[in-house]
């Protein structure tokens, strides 16, 4: 099954548990924690969603190697600069799905055009 989202206007969001869930198929009658469903979500116009821009600003991505002093921190503003705004979605859904090794397989199933 393929799901089309037009991400014109919309808040991130609510955009991206909408996007949740149809990756780990809770909207199906055949839903069970431990399957994948056969689902691919495709979203358009990624560049035209609303971001506000306090959370350009002020939201911050943080990442950690493991060794003393590599904490890293990017804004919202940044990361859009750099990776764009499909890059931002992709990590608001990644967020919301199981941090299990299905995450992995669900995310494949998700592709985000500008």
């Amino acid at each position: 099954m393929k799901h089309s989202i037009d991400a014109t206007g919309k808040r991130i969001g609510r955009i991206a548990t909408e996007i949740a869930v149809f990756l780990m198929g809770k909207n199906r009658t055949d839903f069970a924690k431990n399957k994948i469903p056969d689902v691919k979500v495709e979203v358009t116009n990624a560049s035209k969603m609303w971001i506000d821009a306090k959370k350009k600003r002020d939201k911050e991505y943080v990442s950690h190697s493991g060794y003393p002093g590599s904490l890293k921190t990017m804004s919202m503003q940044q990361v859009i600069n750099s990776k764009g705004e499909k890059d931002v979605l992709r990590r608001a859904v990644l967020g919301m799905l199981p941090k299990n090794k299905l995450r992995p397989q669900m995310i494949k199933n998700l592709t985000i055009t500008d």
